[in-house]
C-alpha cells in the first residue's frame, strides 16, 4: 500500500514556539510509520526560515522547552530550507499536520496560505481558527446563539480602565490577551491598583485585552473530533495545583494540574456540557478536532471560555487523555485527525 505523505508543520511566529514544537514532535514520532512518510517542517521565531528534516534528525534534537525565554532556534540554520509552500506543493504532499499554536499558525494564516497552494491540512478551516482565536469574535458569535459567556469588558492599550470597574463590579477579575492561547499573558486582578499591571502584561502580546469577571468554580473541557458527525469525548476536569487558574506552568510543567477524566460531575451535567461544546464546534464552523473549555458557575452551570481549535497534542494532553479512556490511541487519534482532512 502507498504511504500518505505527510509534512508535520510546527514552531513559528508565536509566544507559544516552544509547546508547538513539542506538540510536533510527538506527533512526528507517533504517526504509523508503516502507513506514513513523514516530513517535519520546522518555522524559525522570526517565521522567515521554513526547515526540513528527516524525522530521525528532529527527535534527537534537546527538549524545546530548554529554549523558551531565548531568543534561540532548535533548528540549526545549516538545515535545508523550503523556499515557499509552493515548494511543499510540488513534493506531492497529501496532507499538512498543522501543529502549531497561537498566532500565524492557530489563526487562519497558515490556513488560508495551505488553502491558497491547495494543500489538505488538517483541523479547522480559516474563519473557524480565525474566530477562535480571537475571543472577542468568538464570544460575539456565541452570545449571537444565546451560549453561556463570562460578563466581559474590552479595553484597548491606551484606554482608561476604570469603565471596567463600573461594568464588571465586585473584583476579583480575569485578565487576557484577547488573542492569544495557552494562559500567555493572562493573571487574575484582586485589587483595583493591580489592574494596570494586569493589563500591561497583556498588551506585551496585544494592543487589545479582555477584563472578565472572575468566575470561581469547577473547570472542565471537552474534546470533539470529527466533521459532519463530530465524537464527543469525555470530560476532563482540570484542577491546577501550581497556580490558582489553569495557567501556562500548570499546563506545561510536570505535576502543574491534576487532570481526571472523566469528570467528577453528574451523568445529566456532563450530558449538558457536551452538548454545548458540541453546538459551539458547529456554530464556529470546527472540522477534524478541536477543545471547547469551560467553567461551572457554582458547580452547576456550564460557561464557555474558550475553544483551541489546535489544541495540545502530546501524549499527556487533554484530548488525547480523553480519547484513550475510550479507546482510541494517540497514535489512532492522529490516524483519526489525518483521516478527517483528507475527507
Amino acid at each position: 500500500m502507498k504511504k500518505i505523505k505527510v509534512a508535520v508543520l510546527m514552531g513559528g511566529k508565536t509566544p507559544e514556539h516552544e509547546i508547538s514544537l513539542v506538540t510536533g514532535r510527538e506527533v512526528v514520532r507517533n504517526l504509523n510509520k508503516s502507513k506514513y512518510k513523514v516530513l517535519p517542517v520546522v518555522i524559525s521565531r522570526t517565521g522567515e526560515r521554513w526547515q526540513s528534516l528527516v524525522p530521525g534528525k528532529l527527535l534527537s534534537l534537546p527538549d524545546p522547552l530548554t529554549i523558551r525565554g531565548t531568543k534561540k532556534d532548535l533548528v540549526s540554520p545549516k538545515e535545508k530550507e523550503i523556499q515557499s509552500v509552493g515548494q511543499l506543493a510540488q513534493d506531492k504532499l497529501d496532507v499538512v499536520f498543522i501543529a502549531m499554536h497561537g498566532p500565524y499558525g492557530e489563526d487562519g494564516t497558515v490556513q488560508g496560505m495551505l488553502e491558497l497552494a491547495g494543500i489538505p491540512y488538517t483541523g479547522p478551516g480559516v474563519l473557524a481558527s480565525a474566530l477562535g482565536m480571537d475571543k472577542i469574535m468568538f464570544r460575539k458569535v456565541l452570545a449571537s446563539e444565546e451560549i453561556p459567556i463570562p460578563s466581559y469588558v474590552i479595553v484597548e492599550k491606551g484606554q482608561a480602565v476604570g469603565r471596567a470597574f463600573k461594568a464588571l463590579g465586585k473584583l476579583p477579575y480575569f485578565v487576557k490577551p484577547h488573542n492569544q492561547g495557552s494562559s500567555v499573558g493572562a493573571s487574575i486582578v484582586r485589587t483595583k491598583k493591580d489592574l494596570p499591571k494586569a493589563l500591561d502584561l497583556a498588551y506585551k502580546f496585544s494592543k487589545t485585552a479582555l477584563v472578565d469577571e472572575y468566575i470561581k468554580g469547577i473547570e472542565v473541557t471537552c474534546g470533539v473530533i470529527g466533521n459532519k458527525n463530530p465524537r464527543l469525548l469525555p470530560l476532563v476536569e482540570i484542577v491546577p495545583k501550581k497556580s490558582e487558574f489553569f495557567d501556562y506552568e500548570s499546563k506545561y510543567t510536570e505535576s502543574g494540574a491534576e487532570e481526571i477524566v472523566p469528570a467528577r460531575i453528574s451523568t445529566r451535567l456532563t450530558k449538558k456540557v457536551q452538548k454545548m461544546a458540541l453546538d459551539v464546534y458547529k456554530v464556529i464552523g470546527c472540522r477534524g478536532f478541536s477543545r471547547v473549555d469551560f467553567i461551572l458557575r457554582n458547580k452547576r452551570h456550564p460557561v464557555v471560555l474558550e475553544i483551541n481549535t489546535i489544541p495540545g497534542l502530546t501524549p499527556m494532553s487533554l484530548v488525547p487523555k480523553a480519547a484513550k479512556v475510550v479507546g482510541i490511541s494517540y497514535s489512532q487519534l492522529l490516524d483519526k485527525i489525518i483521516s478527517y482532512a483528507l475527507n
